[in-house]
């Protein structure tokens, strides 16, 4: 196996869905860790630029990187885009692999419409199986995967039938990562946020007031998650100090419907 990192001491990490909320977060959680990132964005550039500026003031390096997730006939040509983008870091290698990107939806089972399904098929599962395949080239032995799920997998909400359904074969699929890629030292784990102020999901919870009370009478600690309790989470678990964590799902709710 080689454990060797990349042509230099500097670590990379790739995060889907980096130039704005938790992936940009954890982004710039990385970059206070000294890790260097390349980030994706769908199609909102200067906010992807902003997000680049903001972590290269804190002394990390970053390129931002448009990539639609639920695009599987543009993978390849993004992976070389990586490649590229690798070689302006000073490496040949990703060190971390952080599948964030996705898009929300809420309607009840009995309205929710087979395009619907499909483009939450196409982003939150079957983009993360095929991208991550065509980057584990890239991925050192010895790196780590983060996969993104949700606290919508352990309890239920009227609306989200379809998105927790994708998000609970991510959950397994994290598993069978961890056991397949487990011969090259690769650890794989799930993190499952909760409600999130942020802009996810027309920002249901940031900006609804109403929503955000529910979601903190219900939340053991009181108040709704902000990213800045997501972002380090993750970056911790990336870091040598988690290296023996593997194949888990952790919630990151502060004790949502206990």
């Amino acid at each position: 196996m080689n454990n060797n990192t990349s042509t230099s001491s500097t670590r990379i990490a790739l995060i889907t869905g980096g130039s704005r909320g938790l992936g940009r977060n954890t982004a710039v959680s990385l970059a206070r860790r000294g890790v260097s990132s390349i980030i994706t964005y769908h199609s909102n550039r200067p906010e992807a630029d902003s997000a680049v500026a903001q972590i290269e003031q804190l002394g990390a390096k970053a390129v931002a990187l448009q990539l639609d997730a639920g695009d599987t006939a543009q993978f390849g040509a993004f992976v070389e885009a990586v490649r590229g983008a690798l070689a302006k870091l000073g490496a040949t290698q990703l060190d971390y692999l952080v599948n964030n990107a996705g898009t929300g939806l809420q309607k009840s089972f009995d309205q929710t419409t087979e395009a619907e399904f499909d483009q939450l098929y196409r982003v939150h599962l079957k983009g993360v199986f095929f991208l991550t395949q065509k980057l584990l080239p890239l991925l050192r032995d010895g790196g780590r995967i983060v996969n993104l799920s949700s606290g919508l997998t352990r309890f239920s909400l009227p609306g989200s039938s379809a998105y927790a359904s994708m998000k609970g074969a991510i959950e397994v699929l994290t598993r069978y990562l961890a056991k397949e890629l487990g011969a090259r030292g690769i650890a794989v784990n799930t993190v499952a946020p909760g409600a999130i102020a942020t802009d996810f999901s027309g920002g249901r919870v940031r900006d609804n007031p109403e929503i955000n009370r529910i979601v903190s009478g219900m939340t053991a600690l009181g108040r709704a998650g902000e990213p800045d309790d997501i972002g380090p989470m993750i970056a911790s678990l990336l870091s040598e100090d988690n290296r023996w964590v593997n194949a888990q799902r952790i919630e990151v709710s502060g004790g949502m419907n206990l």
